[in-house]
């Protein structure tokens, strides 16, 4: 049997649904092409039935469809190879990253969502990944597909082109969606898929909310045995969730501080910056003449140009010279001049700013005021001969911006990455393609707030952990990470998968930061929860119809009805499956009703057993097969909590059931009950 297409809530219409099912190649992510439709049924193909911009690729409407297929899996707690389970907010997934994510995409989304994401996916070296979503089809397929089948030199590299596509397009999508408004994305990525990268994440993310493709310089000495140009930069890609993202700004550099000093000896380090702006034609009231205390001559902006401060402000410095006022010089023609406009239709009456005394008297003053120092805001170059400035103080220009290149002084190299991995490890570098701290460090400056949650879905070496610890402990902040990483195999000879070798570089680079951290150690969260991708905790229902006929296949319909019997049978037992814990269970229930995993769980005892708050205000209460009659039910009660959920064999029998039921909506009806 055919699986259903699941189209998006906003488009699942019967009408559609229908069409959709038996033409699954026409869908389109947001409509169904009816050109190429009508095209297939008629056998006429219009000239300019493909001449539309699209990005596709074969595998894509699949790689869709597998986005949107629920998963059916659980996050199971592992308490022993974590660290600071019960305090920490930091979480490390073992799993695919496609089931992961859409598991927490409802628990990490809108204002709960992701601050910042990471990610340095396997690069296309035209092998095949260990990211298989299983529907990708082998070359000949592919070829047969693509109409290069029988070509003397078949162009095989479309097909590893195509399995990277495929494998990022759905994950992509999930971390758009989990991103908040304010969030984003940035990607690591070599030359082999950056353009198609690039129109990608134009497709997920939307081509205006680009922010940079930033080049990275990777290396810090070029190798003379490289053929053609030597590749010195890898690239970063940054797409915002929403248009105009403004990056924070970082620390400012000697050289750029360098250039402030105190000639005047004023408190503050300045610079010297230009009073004036241009567009002198659309600010003609701040074109006017300003006379200088010292030689009396009257300076006006330079052609097209204006003062770019307001007349009272300039005028309110000025007079920290000398005595100043306003006076109508009748000065149009030399105001239209500047402005490029003609006398009549320059603006009128524009005053200037004059000396109010004469000017022997108002350059003594202002002669007093020169050699005094720590001049006004507004002062005159040259000993008081030259033309007229303004400072730029150093405590206010604040940081600097970032640019879209990264030198590896600023950020770090691949040999650095190796070496930090080295000093961890005792000499031994497990994980073959590290990216080094600072790099990371440098995206958490620039894309985080000291709060943030930080999400790295192809977590390899775990250096964005490492990076998050390392700020945190700088600058005291409290931001959290989620890393999730597929437990594929590792070349290393002392650790199996790359999960161990991430949590691993946790626990010692956590323990490493603390020591270092001294007194802020207490309050540095170097620990993380470990979970695992397993099978769901309940139990399935197969739900194929029978469709064998009882007259026709009487030994098969009987095989059926024994097959839902068996079913019936194993549910009535318990919704979940054997061998799971309770804490297995309770943290399903909890991502499925939306909660952290990181949220407290608080055992409460009743009758003897314990049943499960969820939240430190026992928001949600769980009880797993724990008998409950109307006097624990009360007792329940006393705790407020939002929600109760009871299993089945919570009961005796219908009677306890209801009792319950009605004692818990007796003493607050707010309260919502459901039994599973």
């Amino acid at each position: 049997m055919m699986e259903k297409f699941m189209l998006p809530p906003e488009y699942d219409t019967e009408e559609l649904q229908k069409l959709v099912d038996l033409f699954p190649q026409f869908w389109r992510e947001s409509y169904f092409d009816f050109d190429e439709f009508k095209a297939y049924v008629s056998g006429i193909i219009p000239d300019d039935l493909r001449e539309k911009y699209s990005f596709t690729w074969h595998g894509k409407t699949e790689s869709y469809r597998l986005l949107k297929k629920n998963s059916h899996g659980t996050l199971r707690p592992c308490r022993e190879e974590s660290v600071n389970w019960d305090t920490t907010q930091n979480l490390y997934i073992e799993g695919d990253n496609l089931e992961v994510l859409k598991l927490i995409k409802h628990t990490y989304a809108g204002e709960r969502g992701i601050k910042m994401i990471y990610i340095d996916p396997p690069y296309n070296t035209g092998n095949d990944f260990v990211y298989d979503d299983n529907f990708m089809d082998s070359l000949e397929k592919y070829l047969e597909y693509t109409g290069q089948k029988g070509i003397a030199i078949p162009e095989a590299s479309g097909r590893y082109h195509t399995k990277w596509l495929n494998m990022m397009y759905p994950r992509l999508w999930l971390a758009n969606y989990m991103l908040r408004d304010d969030g984003v994305i940035f990607v690591s990525i070599d030359d082999n898929e950056l353009y198609n990268l690039r129109k990608l994440m134009d497709e997920v993310f939307g081509e205006e909310n680009f922010v940079a493709n930033i080049s990275w310089q990777r290396t810090y000495s070029s190798r003379n045995d490289s053929k053609g140009i030597v590749v010195e930069v890898e690239h970063i890609l940054a797409y915002s969730k929403q248009p105009n993202w403004s990056p924070n700004k970082l620390e400012r550099t000697k050289e750029m501080d360098s250039k402030y000093s105190s000639p005047d000896n004023d408190d503050r380090l300045w610079t010297s910056s230009s009073l004036s702006a241009p567009g002198g034609a659309s600010h003609q009231g701040m074109v006017y003449a300003i006379q200088h205390p010292f030689s009396g001559e009257m300076m006006y902006p330079t052609v097209g140009r204006h003062w770019a401060i307001g007349q009272e402000e300039v005028l309110d410095n000025m007079r920290q010279w000398c005595d100043y006022e306003l006076k109508d010089m009748e000065d149009a023609k030399q105001r239209a001049d500047i402005c490029g406009l003609t006398e009549d239709t320059v603006r009128q009456n524009v005053k200037a700013i004059v000396l109010s005394d004469s000017l022997e008297i108002s350059r003594q003053k202002a002669q007093v005021v020169l050699n005094r120092g720590k001049w006004p805001y507004f002062y005159f170059t040259d000993g008081g001969k030259g033309g007229i400035r303004r400072k730029t103080y150093l405590d206010d220009m604040g940081g600097r911006l970032p640019t879209n290149f990264w030198p590896f002084e600023e950020v770090g190299h691949t040999d650095e990455a190796k070496k930090e991995l080295k000093a961890l490890f005792d000499g031994d570098i497990p994980f073959d393609t590290p990216k080094p701290v600072r790099l990371i460090e440098r995206i958490i400056d620039i894309a985080t707030e000291k709060d943030s949650i930080i999400l790295d879905f192809f977590s390899g070496s775990a250096a964005t952990a490492h990076a998050v610890m390392k700020k945190n402990a700088e600058d005291g902040g409290n931001r959290k990470f989620i890393l999730v990483q597929l437990p594929e195999k590792s070349t290393s000879s002392k650790h199996k998968t790359l999960c161990e070798i991430g949590k691993e570089r946790i626990r010692r680079a956590g323990q490493k930061i603390k020591d270092s951290a001294g007194l802020t150690a207490p309050d540095l969260d170097v620990g993380f929860r470990v979970f695992k991708l397993d099978k769901s905790n309940f139990k399935v229902w197969d739900d194929t119809p029978i469709e064998v006929s009882e007259e026709k296949e009487p030994d098969k319909f009987r095989e059926e009805i024994a097959r839902l019997y068996e079913q019936m049978e194993l549910h009535a037992d318990s919704p979940f499956i054997p061998g799971r814990s309770r804490e297995d269970i309770v943290y399903e229930i909890m991502r499925m009703n939306n909660y952290e995993l990181t949220t407290p769980i608080l055992p409460i005892e009743i009758n003897g057993e314990t049943v499960y708050g969820v939240g430190e205000d026992y928001d949600f209460i769980l009880c797993l097969d724990v008998l409950i009659d109307k006097e624990s039910a009360a007792e329940l009660c006393e705790y407020n909590p939002g929600r109760i959920l009871f299993t089945d064999k919570c009961f005796k029998d219908t009677k306890t059931r209801v009792n319950v039921e009605h004692t818990i909506k007796n003493i607050n009806e707010e309260i919502k009950l459901r039994v599973v």
